[in-house]
């Protein structure tokens, strides 16, 4: 006798994609003494000792799973962290430059995490209203948005049918899900550096499958690691 009609594991429309949201790992300290370069207006630290240890372990989270392409950042920890997944692989690590970090105006170069620590009232205004461009010069979500959505967009229409990892940044992750389940802005703002974040995007549409899975580079992290850039 049958048994009737079991559940079933979730399984991607034909023509999906899915992306392997990866954030990269810790940046280097910031300090008014010896603040990040700029690279197109956007900071640009390589990555801490620590976070070099977090490429790592991300290699070895990922490099067994069925992987057509890597994308990364033009910003240089997200090619760092990287490296090693790529090695595994052999793979080339391909461009997406609007999955670059939000654009934070003044407070590029470092000054965001100098502004947090000191409790700025700007800053606290940011977090209370969700929104970047409360600070000067920094992206609005709109912007953000239009930029995020094609540079996935793209990634989408490379790759029916594929699994692929895109190494970026905290705020755009963070965006990303925000904008797919529809929550407030900052909602899944902190994800921790090296974590991993899984979605499905199929025509239109975004699925999140998972946030921040970071048990392989728990050991790694310390107050603070979810803090942008």
């Amino acid at each position: 006798m049958s048994e009737g009609f079991r559940q079933h594991s979730y399984q991607p429309p034909e023509g999906a994609t899915e992306i392997i949201l990866v954030r990269h790992g810790e940046s280097r300290a910031a300090s008014q003494e010896n603040p990040f370069p700029l690279v197109d207006g956007h900071g640009d630290p390589e990555l801490h000792a620590n976070g070099e240890q977090q490429a790592v372990a991300v290699g070895e989270a990922l490099k067994s799973e069925n992987i057509a392409a890597i994308y990364v950042t033009s910003l240089q920890r997200t090619v760092q962290t990287a490296a090693p997944l790529a090695a595994h692989l052999g793979l080339e690590t391909r461009l997406e430059a609007d999955l670059r970090e939000v654009l934070l105006g003044e407070w590029e170069g470092g000054v965001l995490r100098m502004k947090a620590a000191a409790g700025d009232p700007i800053f606290i205004r940011m977090q209370a209203e969700q929104r970047w461009d409360v600070i000067p010069g920094a992206e609005s979500w709109e912007t953000l948005n239009a930029r995020v959505t094609a540079g996935l967009a793209r990634i989408h229409r490379a790759h029916p049918d594929q699994k692929v990892v895109a190494v970026v940044h905290g705020g755009v992750i963070g965006h990303i899900l925000a904008h797919a389940t529809g929550a407030s802005p900052f909602a899944f703002n902190g994800a921790d550096n090296g974590s991993i974040s899984r979605i499905v995007m199929h025509e239109d549409g975004i699925k999140v499958r998972s946030f921040n899975d970071n048990v392989h580079v728990q050991s790694t992290l310390h107050v603070g690691s979810g803090q942008l850039t």
